[in-house]
């Protein structure tokens, strides 16, 4: 066999490997992330690249307990929640979920709807929007589990168009390897405020629903009966760790192209992803423009079947009903109605009076009352011998999981603080 066909085969071998966690990283890279990244490059520059060397491992370790929770109980973790945990906790998560995902839902599909426009001015951004959601809702539920899993995973790809984005650009590579490595931070507001948006968009609790519920279906799907080992675990692991570094390596060339072209060129304020693209165009050129605006579609399509699917096994799985993206419509109805239901309630948002901005806003801040309480909650399941048998944490996992805890517990803080002032 000869050199290329080894490579070639090799390349085809690990990316059959990859699951969920590809999938679940790639998906936290959504519009309205990439709204936040856009907004603290033009805002700081380069000031927060360093961020994304601090949230991988943060991440990693969170998406590696939720997936192993998911193996070893084989379940999702709203229905661990509510075997071993009171009902009123359960209840709570439920309440702040169900907002909190279906405004992100809405940010997400009027930034697909706003981009569209871009790229096609005569359509309507409302048209766009409504095109992708009745998609995005066919394909649910025509499609099985095997075959969304197989296009979410491909739509991953398309997020390696931030990567070329910035090459098109001169850059200072010396400058962009010192804020990399070394850590700048101004005690202002504004500062710490998009620091604690990017912990917000970057750990995000509905991932962590959705990391335990694809490993059961991922179970599920095995031909034969998986018998849960440390092999299937580490197996796992290194799916949900280059998923998650994936996901960091797109932030951070999103913040790398924004914190370069938009700030050096005196342009610091962005609220939204159009704005974003628009205001690479004259200044990048109509390459930078077209893949930064191919690329928030795209991620509108991989992220907002994980939001609503998430949102779907949380009622489900609360309320003990049928649920899973292989059944048929007839077979799982409440399961597909909570889907169509959060997309279109997300879709009405833009005609209430909501805007993508405000949101945003208000899903950071549900998020970063229930993070907090979540990573809690997944800490202690983790360690919980009663539950997990002898796979439970490791000291690594406690200490980064820990680190998450507290990081985002001041984070929570100061969101409330800052709306508040």
């Amino acid at each position: 066999m000869s050199q290329s066909k080894k490579l070639s085969s090799k390349i085809i071998k690990f990316w059959k490997k990859l699951g969920p966690g590809l999938v679940t990283g790639s998906s936290d890279d959504d519009p309205s992330g990439i709204a936040t990244y856009s907004q603290a490059g033009a805002a700081f520059g380069l000031s927060t690249l360093w961020t994304a060397l601090i949230t991988f491992p943060l991440m990693a370790s969170l998406q590696e307990m939720c997936g192993r929770i998911g193996l070893v109980t084989n379940q999702g973790l709203t229905g661990t929640l509510k075997l071993y945990y009171p009902k009123p906790v359960l209840y709570l998560m439920l309440l702040f979920s169900f907002p909190a995902i279906v405004m992100n839902i809405g940010a997400d599909i009027a930034g697909m709807g706003a981009v569209g426009n871009l790229l096609f001015p005569s359509v309507h951004p409302t048209y766009f929007s409504v095109f992708f959601t009745i998609i995005l809702l066919i394909s649910m539920i025509y499609f099985s589990y095997q075959k969304i899993a197989a296009i979410l995973k491909y739509l991953c790809v398309v997020l390696l168009v931030y990567l070329f984005i910035p090459f098109l650009y001169k850059q200072d590579w010396a400058q962009i390897l010192k804020s990399t490595l070394i850590p700048h931070v101004q005690f202002n507001k504004e500062f710490i405020g998009i620091l604690v948006a990017i912990l917000g968009t970057t750990i995000s609790p509905y991932l962590f629903f959705w990391q335990a519920t694809m490993e059961v279906e991922e179970i599920k799907h095995r031909k034969k009966q998986l018998i849960v080992n440390r092999r299937v675990i580490n197996e796992m692991k290194k799916d949900v760790d280059i998923g998650m570094l994936f996901s960091n390596v797109v932030m951070f060339f999103i913040i790398l192209t924004t914190g370069t072209v938009l700030f050096n060129a005196g342009i610091h304020q962005i609220e939204t992803v159009e704005q974003a693209a628009e205001a690479l165009r004259p200044l990048a050129g109509d390459a930078s423009y077209f893949l930064f605006a191919i690329g928030v579609i795209g991620t509108g399509l991989l992220a907002i079947p994980v939001l609503s699917g998430s949102l779907s096994h949380i009622f489900c799985e609360t309320f003990g009903w049928k649920e899973g993206l292989d059944n048929k419509f007839h077979e799982a109805r409440p399961f597909y109605t909570i889907i169509a239901i959060s997309l279109m309630v997300g879709l009405s948002m833009n005609y209430i009076g909501i805007s993508p901005v405000k949101a945003l806003i208000y899903s950071a801040i549900l998020y970063g009352i229930t993070a907090p309480v979540l990573i809690a909650i997944i800490l202690h399941i983790s360690n919980n011998k009663n539950v997990m048998g002898k796979y439970t944490n490791n000291k690594k996992s406690n200490l980064l999981g820990g680190a998450a805890l507290v990081l985002m517990s001041i984070s929570a803080i100061l969101l409330i603080w800052f709306q508040l002032t």
